[in-house]
């Protein structure tokens, strides 16, 4: 009988120490190599800059908090959004309400049950979806996780697993089972795994309908067992089960092109129809059809159309959509949040002790640009970093102690010779 040892460490096969070889028997692996490779292909700490490491210090205090103030929190970190705000901050009391009433009626048989709502956000990029989700994991003290659905496929195809979101919520609780069980997962882009159409397709969709389908069993409540170490699965990978019933799911997305489907759907509730008869709206009509005025009577019929299958919406009841943001919201943006850009810019000058300031007509050609690229309070900041480029390359060598004031005419000249902001 031909004696086996390992390919790597040289270590020889017994009752104890069992080897694995490949296909034509050339190539063996012991089982104190194999855990050494799984850990090498871990890569916790790649996995885990996708994580927002939100620890909390101690509980919320429900005596204390109620949505008036979540929504007071929501106010210094966020401009504008009023109604996302509200639904939001009364949505996410109500969750943890729901918590604490469960874990203070646990032994009660024939009591009340409370059962999670979680929350569909839709609204055009850069509007602050992802802000307001990580102010309410701040002020209520929780682990905080955010996945791509774009990268998300079923299991078993290559892609992220729909489980890896569960996954970044136990590396930002510090692998805390019991935290991250209370957590939030933000689930970004769920608009781009929509099915095209409103006939579902009978083709296998491993990254769209199908990873829909994956989500359910997870968004509604289940255990999932995810890898200890944060890194891939593997077969001698240890891993830990995570309930997902008390997990607080917000899945968001852009939807773009859904006005459309809103506007269709009111002008025909509303009796409009082609013909000779039918008269010309006023214009004043005629503009509470702009965006913001559709997104605030989105339904999920609507949502349903668009591609997002029902099984999914069902768990899904409370709807929040946002606003597009206009130069006035861009320019408080700008100025009035407690970390906003123009604030962080003035420090980062005065180390160098040069006073940055910036005039009116500056931030409004800054809004006003963000407006024309589509970008929102998101592009904001790649507009500012063109703007100021030359003046932070030559700081040390032109920092006099005095001051920088940015005019429109900057603006302008910043972006004459046809450079862009990214």
């Amino acid at each position: 009988m031909t004696e086996h040892k390992c390919s790597f460490c040289g270590a020889r096969e017994d009752e104890e120490n069992v080897l694995v070889g490949d296909s034509e028997k050339k190539v063996f692996i012991c089982q104190s190599c194999w855990k050494t490779v799984g850990m090498m292909l871990d890569e916790p700490e790649a996995e885990r800059a996708d994580a927002e490491f939100h620890e909390p210090k101690n509980e919320v205090d429900w005596s204390a908090i109620s949505p008036e103030i979540i929504k007071e929190y929501l106010d210094r970190h966020i401009i504008g959004q009023d109604r996302a705000k509200k639904i939001l901050s009364v949505a996410v009391y109500n969750h943890y309400k729901m918590l604490d009433h469960t874990k203070k009626h646990a032994d009660e048989k024939n009591g009340v049950k409370l059962e999670k709502s979680n929350i569909l956000m839709l609204g055009p990029t850069g509007v602050g979806k992802t802000a307001l989700i990580k102010a309410l994991a701040d002020v209520l003290k929780v682990p905080f996780a955010i996945s791509d659905a774009t990268t998300m496929t079923e299991n078993g195809y290559v892609g992220a697993d729909p489980e890896s979101c569960i996954q970044r919520l136990l590396q930002a609780a510090g692998g805390d089972v019991m935290k991250a069980e209370t957590g939030i997962v933000y689930i970004d882009e769920i608009d781009k795994l929509a099915c095209k159409g409103e006939n579902m397709s009978i083709t296998r969709d491993v990254s769209g309908e199908g990873v829909q389908q994956a989500l359910l069993k997870i968004i509604e409540g289940t255990q999932v067992d995810v890898v200890e170490s944060g890194g891939r699965r593997h077969p001698m990978a240890q891993t830990t089960s995570v309930d997902t019933s008390r997990i607080l799911f917000i899945v968001g997305g852009a939807f773009v092109g859904i006005d459309s489907l809103i506007r269709s759907r009111t002008e025909k509730s509303s009796g409009n129809t082609l013909g000779f008869c039918v008269e010309k709206k006023p214009a004043e009509q005629e503009a509470s059809h702009s965006f913001n005025d559709l997104i605030d009577r989105v339904t999920p019929e609507d949502i349903r159309k668009y591609g997002v299958i029902p099984e999914l919406l069902g768990r899904l009841p409370v709807i929040a959509p946002l606003h597009e943001l206009k130069a006035d919201d861009l320019c408080r943006i700008l100025t009035e949040p407690q970390n906003a850009l123009v604030k962080q810019y003035k420090e980062i000058f005065r180390y160098d002790n040069v006073e940055l300031r910036f005039s009116e007509g500056a931030l409004q050609a800054v809004a006003d640009r963000a407006i024309r690229n589509g970008t929102g309070a998101r592009g904001l900041r790649a507009i500012l970093e063109s703007v100021l480029l030359e003046r932070m390359y030559t700081i040390r060598r032109n920092a006099k102690g005095g001051v920088l004031v940015i005019t429109k005419r900057d603006i302008d000249k910043a972006f004459a010779n046809g450079i862009q902001a990214a």
